[in-house]
């Protein structure tokens, strides 16, 4: 079973679109994911255009791979090495660290990741 970045149990990122590697919802990642696509990530508008600069385009759609494209405020499980690129370009999106996976540690300093983390509001 995987784990966040806290040890913890991985919890869902995304089911709306339908996030992660095996496409169920959570940043799982083995072997066969060779993208480690580990980053539970609150994508931006701007992330997503130096995702698309870098090229990975990420929000057209792509109906062949059942694919909606990608909006600001979706939740989606980045390339560790991908968030990392944009982190260093000052385009990284917020991460929600409960469900971005300990492989990701691989990759960036917990304390780094502490910097993005997503604190979803509660509007009254």
């Amino acid at each position: 079973m995987d784990k966040n970045v806290f040890g913890e149990k991985l919890i869902t990122c995304g089911t709306s679109p339908m996030t992660g590697f095996y496409r169920n919802g959570c940043c799982e990642s083995g072997d066969d994911d060779r993208g480690v696509h580990t980053v539970c990530a609150v994508v931006t508008d701007e992330f997503l255009h130096f995702s698309k600069s870098a090229g990975n385009d990420l929000s057209t759609p792509r109906p062949e791979f059942m694919f909606a494209g990608l909006k600001p405020g979706d939740h989606w499980c980045l390339c560790a090495a991908r968030w990392v690129e944009a982190m260093q370009a000052g385009m990284a999106p917020m991460v929600v660290l409960e469900a971005t996976n300990e492989k990701t540690l691989d990759f960036v300093p917990l304390d780094t990741l502490v910097k993005y983390a997503y604190k979803a509001t509660i509007k009254s």
